[in-house]
């Protein structure tokens, strides 16, 4: 057998080439409008949290789908130029989910995508045997080969995520399947049917030992077994929220895999996401390790040690 390669955070689920323009409002019918600005970049949930890991210091790797194309192409070889393991990575010739996004002048953001279709990268030859991870995060959109890794890892000292942005199979499966449930306000308010996030919170923890609900500008909630709390989100210019959520976890598993209680770890991830919205584009936005550490230091947070 090959050498083991350890990593700190394995990140399974979806990878997308984005194409993101700023637009002063959103385009009317039969409209045209020039963009103010463009970006072009590798996105998706699970390929941005592998790039945020790898930017704060960690060694990260990413099981995903990317097409044989030029967007597939692009997209592997920023992967490779962040550090991130790719050996997992399947390529077919279904295309590489493309995503087109409108971003108005205060951050708030339309996505339009288009995807061939899902590709069961379980039924193709992924060797996980030479990844030793310290942390998985899933996005839910590899529904098959997460639960195949929960099955694998399960006995082990090996700590889940499942980054819930929405309802659906993948989600769904999983929800109940990992040590960490860090969702979206969206998701808790479908999956529970109560508006009241501490509430949503406290339903969800039925699932799962440890519940998170961000909230976007309004911070976050948090609850486990010996409490619960909320915590408000840093203030920054917001120039394009796309891809906040997808650092937030990200930095999340991070944190979680250098051993960082749970505040601290929400603290940083909250910073991290921040950070992100302040920059065009998703994987533009992802800081890096000493800009996290800057941006703390400017707004006076305590320090932040594993435990």
């Amino acid at each position: 057998m090959d050498q083991i390669k350890h990593v700190d955070v394995l990140c399974v689920g979806l990878a997308s080439y984005d194409l993101v323009f700023s637009v002063p409002e959103p385009p009317g019918e039969d409209d045209k409008m020039p963009a103010g600005s463009f970006a072009q970049c590798g996105g998706g949930p699970a390929a941005n949290a592998a790039v945020t890991a790898s930017r704060l210091g960690y060694r990260s790797a990413f099981i995903g789908y990317l097409g044989n194309d030029l967007f597939g192409a692009m997209h592997l070889e920023e992967l490779l130029a962040e550090d991130v393991l790719t050996d997992c990575v399947v390529r077919g010739s279904q295309h590489t989910l493309l995503s087109a996004i409108t971003v108005l002048p205060d951050g708030r953001r339309s996505v339009v995508y288009y995807r061939e279709g899902p590709v069961p990268i379980r039924d193709m030859r992924i060797d996980l045997l030479g990844i030793r991870p310290k942390v998985i995060l899933f996005d839910g959109h590899e529904p098959q080969i997460s639960i195949d890794l929960v099955d694998t890892y399960r006995d082990a000292d090996v700590k889940t995520i499942l980054d819930a942005g929405s309802i659906h199979s993948g989600t769904e499966r999983l929800v109940s399947e990992v040590d960490y449930l860090v969702c979206s306000e969206k998701f808790g308010r479908q999956f529970t049917g109560q508006q009241d996030e501490q509430q949503a919170a406290a339903l969800l923890s039925h699932h799962a030992p440890v519940v998170v609900i961000t909230l976007g500008g309004r911070g976050l909630v948090w609850k486990t077994p010996r409490g619960s709390g909320h915590m408000p989100a840093f203030p920054v210019k917001c120039v394009d929220s796309t891809g906040a959520g997808d650092s937030f976890h990200g930095a999340f598993a991070a944190c979680i895999a250098g051993g960082y209680n749970l505040p601290d770890a929400l603290e940083y991830a909250s910073a991290v996401a921040a950070l992100t919205c302040t920059r065009l584009g998703a994987r533009p936005g992802i800081p890096y390790k000493n800009e996290v550490e800057i941006f703390l230091k400017s707004r006076d947070v305590r320090g932040l040690n594993p435990t």
